[in-house]
């Protein structure tokens, strides 16, 4: 199987799920980096749909558990419409957010774009976060640390309904990759759901080329592959534009290998690219890393592969 060649790009900006402002500047700086002309380099057709408008962030302190529930739940059913209306055109989305609650609306519509077509779905979650929390969990209240759990069909009813099947996703189908920040009670739900997460404790004592291995295993023809790309998953020293620096993340090399060993599958069908804070960045350079590690998702290596 070869990767849909046909990208569109959709710019959701906003920070509502977020606990810091800034990465409703995130598409732009994608767009500043090149995203468009880099992914044409590899051959790819590129359609910038533009951005999608819902309301402003009203920077308010949570209401029963959630903070900006019904501005979350506007940017999310924006994102699922457009995500689903690319699919439907059997084009590939790239979501450029924005903060990573919008990859509840973004997976959402992959999951009922692969029911309609009878495909098997699996979510590779590249975060430093489980983003596994609820309402009874949270130490914050923003939806942002959420997104997984809601897709697994725990969160008001207004977000778990948008895709228009509860639960949206199976746990089974999601493999997370790079978590090292999980909070407590977070940590207990995650187990009992039996999420499969490869934290980072688990890429160190068994490397990357394992790990990828593991999360891509029985991958097949009739699976349709959702990235959702948080770039907190990068060490903060080589990404520092970011809300939620957590210390102790992959490598450039790593998350090269973690790329190029998803290209290799020619599965990827629909991808998220979230979080994303131009605000904390210096002089672009978060962005810059980003697009290209997305041109390694469409297939840039160092030498020909076979």
């Amino acid at each position: 199987m070869t990767l849909n060649r046909r990208v569109s790009l959709i710019g959701a900006p906003t920070d509502v799920g977020a606990g810091a402002r800034g990465a409703s500047m995130g598409p732009e700086a994608m767009r500043v980096a090149n995203l468009a002309t880099t992914l044409e380099g590899q051959g790819v057709e590129v359609l910038d749909r533009g951005n999608l408008s819902g309301p402003p962030n009203p920077w308010q302190p949570p209401a029963h558990g959630y903070r900006h529930l019904p501005e979350v739940v506007a940017w999310n059913q924006a994102v699922h419409d457009a995500v689903y209306a690319e699919l439907k055109q059997d084009r590939l989305p790239i979501l450029l957010g924005g903060d990573h609650c919008l990859g509840l609306g973004s997976i959402s519509a992959v999951a009922r774009h692969c029911r309609e077509a009878g495909k098997k779905l699996r979510v590779l979650w590249l975060d430093a976060h489980a983003d596994f929390n609820t309402s009874e969990l949270t130490p914050s209240g923003n939806i942002h640390g959420m997104p997984v759990a809601c897709l697994c069909g725990f969160g008001p009813r207004e977000l778990i309904e948008i895709g228009g099947h509860v639960p949206a996703i199976n746990p089974k189908w999601v493999r997370q990759i790079g978590i090292r920040s999980v909070d407590a009670g977070e940590k207990r739900f995650v187990h009992e759901q039996e999420l499969e997460v490869f934290d980072m404790r688990y890429i160190d004592e068994m490397g990357m080329r394992h790990t990828m291995e593991l999360a891509l295993a029985t991958l097949d023809a009739n699976t349709h592959l959702h990235v959702s790309f948080d770039v907190d998953f990068l060490d903060p020293e080589i990404a520092p534009g970011v809300g939620t620096t957590i210390p102790g993340g992959p490598t450039y090399r790593e998350a090269q290998l973690c790329m190029e060993m998803i290209a290799d599958t020619g599965r990827m069908a629909s991808l998220d690219v979230m979080e994303l804070n131009p605000a904390l960045d210096m002089r672009n350079k978060t962005a810059l890393l980003a697009v290209d590690l997305i041109e390694s998702l469409f297939g840039k290596s160092t030498l020909m592969r076979k």
